[in-house]
């Protein structure tokens, strides 16, 4: 079994410890536990955990699930909810946060153990699937997600080429902490090679990204190759004849 990561976020101390005690047991790393929510986002930011377990109600009656909402569009972990809540209110909340699981205190080890695997299987088939469909499929919402994956930890900086980096907050390109000065098409281009590097984009996901209206042709995006490489201080960017482009991955 993978040694999983996890984070426990509980203030019940007793619950906590016997969360911790039974996990351990089962050979999991607990790697942080928490009791409230801030100090879980610090500790989310600093070990970025295989899974969370999160006690729905925490200090206050939706804080868990505040928590939670914050983790599924910041950082895209899974979690599960731990709960001794019947309240339909409660649980409906909870559900819209979309959780890879429920664990009903008091707890079951077995039931635990068999929660969380369930969970981490079912979060890396549905990253199995997004990751086939990026590369059928390229909009604004996935660009930004395959991009954020490939950031420096928890910089908004990917690097390329050597000396070359894209800055996303900015959405720029910069060689040696210098911007470079590209049209929209250009940015939008080096964009989809950056954020699948070492993939070959081919001519037509190109054109399906970056060339938004009608007319563009294969030799729309060879001149706009050849464009970039006269801008750019370094080649770095490749072609395999006949197929497309793309970026070496360092």
């Amino acid at each position: 079994m993978n040694q999983y990561n996890i984070i426990i976020v509980e203030d019940d101390e007793i619950t906590a410890l016997n969360l911790d005690m039974s996990l351990q047991k089962q050979g999991y790393n607990i790697i942080a536990i928490c009791d409230n929510a801030n100090k879980a986002k610090d500790e989310i930011d600093k070990y970025r955990p295989d899974l969370i377990i999160i006690d729905i109600s925490l200090q206050k009656s939706s804080d868990g699930i505040e928590l939670a909402s914050i983790i599924r569009e910041k950082y895209g972990i899974p979690f599960i909810y731990l709960t001794s809540h019947s309240d339909d209110e409660i649980i409906t909340k909870a559900k819209k946060t979309e959780p890879y699981g429920y664990i009903v205190k008091p707890f079951d080890p077995s039931s635990l153990h068999a929660t969380i695997q369930m969970a981490v299987f079912k979060f890396d088939m549905e990253n199995k699937r997004n990751n086939e469909d990026d590369f059928l499929k390229f909009d604004q919402s996935n660009l930004e997600k395959m991009l954020y994956k490939q950031r420096i930890s928890d910089k908004p900086v990917v690097p390329f080429g050597g000396d070359y980096y894209l800055d996303i907050n900015v959405n720029e390109i910069f060689y040696k902490n210098k911007k470079i000065k590209l049209t929209k098409k250009e940015n939008a281009f080096l964009h989809i090679l950056v954020a699948k590097l070492g993939t070959v984009i081919s001519f037509s996901e190109a054109l399906q990204y970056v060339w938004k209206e009608n007319g563009a042709t294969e030799n729309s995006v060879r001149t706009l190759v050849w464009r970039l490489r006269n801008k750019l201080p370094s080649e770095v960017i490749k072609n395999t004849s006949g197929v497309g482009y793309y970026i070496e991955n360092n």
